[in-house]
């Protein structure tokens, strides 16, 4: 889709909105710096709402409506959507399921289309994507009930089937191509040699702080000590959200599918990544996105400097 070589190597300027939650600020976390590293530019919003559904973005939306004068019509920019959507020309914007409903596709529709009818309406230069979550580590007490309830995945593949499931439907139904995020933290924790697997040694029965389990390669926060008001430290868990490898990895495959560049040597990468795992990371990002493309053509998007 890009010019030849010269054309991949020039400069580019990238204007993202993100309707998403905490997930989407997880995997646009370390964009910019990638982008800096590449001698391009990244222009970021979010419009956020925490653990936010699809349902509570066109809730917001429809309250901004009904009364301009209402704050839970606004995000926390102070402004509403439809704001969000003028303030820049954008390139691109995305949107994505709340973690704890993308295996289920009904709870999209039909949010995800009333979104995207939107989206088109509202900024009609940039190109809509679906930001597609990552299933939760899989030793996360989701994944511990003896019985789930039907339709609740027993274990991390079945989340990851589950949602991959689902966003390509409603993508199919909307038009809107993945990025693909989650199809990368499936590769990576697939990985014979760098994939996470819990400790069996560790006795969490009598654990004292600071001691921790061994969480080499990680894509979620896992384990840490908290220290609680009465000055005692708690051993908490978050299967949920992305770390720093979790984070870098998200936005290598935002990096690759935006800009239309491979991210695979990029001189970027955060504190506690070493090199050798960094690039782990760049060519996990590249091998998603060239098999989401290659899976679906609708994927292959000119970078916005192309277009």
């Amino acid at each position: 889709v890009l010019g030849g070589a010269a054309a991949a190597d020039e400069p580019r300027t990238v204007r993202l909105l993100t309707v998403g939650n905490s997930f989407s600020q997880n995997a646009t976390h370390y964009l910019d710096d990638l982008a800096k590293g590449a001698g391009d530019v990244l222009i970021h919003h979010q419009a956020a709402i925490g653990g936010g559904t699809l349902e509570q973005h066109w809730e917001k939306y429809e309250r901004h409506e009904a009364d301009p004068d209402d704050p839970r019509g606004l995000y926390t920019t102070k402004k509403s959507l439809v704001e969000e959507l003028a303030a820049e020309p954008w390139d691109f914007v995305t949107i994505q399921q709340a973690s704890i409903k993308s295996h289920d596709a009904s709870t999209y529709r039909p949010y995800a289309g009333r979104l995207a009818k939107l989206i088109r309406t509202r900024s009609p230069h940039a190109k809509l994507f679906m930001h597609e979550t990552w299933a939760y580590r899989r030793d996360d007490p989701r994944f511990a009930v003896k019985a789930p309830a039907p339709g609740e995945p027993a274990d991390q593949e079945a989340m990851y089937r589950g949602l991959s499931r689902a966003y390509r439907l409603i993508a199919g139904e909307i038009d809107a191509p993945i990025i693909p995020v989650g199809d990368a933290f499936h590769l990576a924790d697939s990985d014979p040699e760098w994939g996470y697997r819990p400790d069996p040694k560790f006795d969490f029965d009598d654990a004292t702080f600071p001691a921790l389990p061994r969480q080499t390669h990680s894509l979620h926060m896992g384990w840490k000590w908290s220290k609680k008001s009465n000055g005692q430290y708690a051993l908490g868990f978050d299967g949920h959200h992305a770390n720093v490898a979790g984070q870098y990895l998200g936005g290598c495959v935002f990096y690759e599918t935006l800009y239309g560049k491979s991210v695979v040597g990029n001189p970027f990468r955060p504190n506690g990544i070493n090199a050798e795992y960094a690039r782990f990371l760049q060519e996990t990002a590249h091998r998603a996105v060239a098999e989401a493309r290659a899976t679906n053509a609708k994927t292959a998007v000119p970078s916005a400097a192309s277009r």
